[in-house]
């Protein structure tokens, strides 16, 4: 489901996405009615404007979070620099896409969310993560409780920061999905946050994407 504010970008992702033959964009809608569309058609995933005149995407983001089974949402926006994307991550959004994401990349990125993965724009640099007014500090004590995560586990959760689904995180580290599940499931316990981007904006704050961690995790595994 694709909710805008624009017509033009609505039927946009529409026609790209429902060219593939494993997508279907089951509705489109503008903030005010989305809650509704969504509780009506039940979508497994729903790119959603952030910025919208009738209703911050924000706001709709929170109300989606709030049903009993919420479907998977990537935040659309112009600007890889958004000031609200940070804040959209930590509310529970599994991504954001910019809007002039290429064609090609679009559907691999739906799928990638569908898969539970997490999805940055490619254009999107870690800047966004380490350098964004109003970042906590790097030691505060969410940060600390990575040092409760196993070895194996931090494997893991550096794979979750690059936007793996548990499939691929499987594969990249020899494991099967199942041993991935259990391991991302004690993750977000340890780390006592509820989804796979909130675990992935605390590695970036623990340093684990630019040290060791990240070159192990890219190898065969231990």
């Amino acid at each position: 489901m694709v909710v805008d504010d624009e017509a033009l970008v609505r039927s946009g992702f529409q026609l790209i996405l429902n060219a593939s033959d494993d997508i279907q964009v089951v509705a489109t809608a503008e903030g005010s009615q989305a809650a509704d569309v969504i509780r009506r058609e039940h979508p497994d995933v729903v790119l959603l404007d952030i910025r919208m005149p009738d209703v911050d995407g924000l706001t709709v983001l929170r109300e989606i979070q709030t049903l009993p089974e919420p479907p998977t949402v990537a935040m659309l926006t112009t600007f890889d620099t958004d000031e609200y994307i940070l804040t959209a991550l930590r509310s529970g959004a599994a991504g954001f896409l910019l809007k002039d994401t290429e064609p090609e990349q679009l559907a691999h990125l739906v799928r990638t969310l569908a898969a539970g993965g997490v999805v940055m724009s490619p254009k999107a640099s870690r800047a966004l993560l380490r350098g964004h007014p109003g970042r906590d500090t790097p030691h505060d004590a969410d940060v600390a409780r990575v040092n409760l995560l196993t070895d194996r586990e931090r494997d893991v959760l550096v794979l979750i920061a690059e936007g793996l689904s548990n499939a691929d995180i499987g594969t990249r580290i020899h494991l099967s999905a199942g041993t991935v599940k259990d391991h991302v499931s004690s993750i977000l316990t340890k780390l006592r946050v509820s989804s796979r981007v909130q675990a992935a904006l605390l590695a970036e704050r623990a340093g684990l994407l630019s040290g060791d961690d990240a070159n192990t995790a890219r190898s065969n595994g231990r």
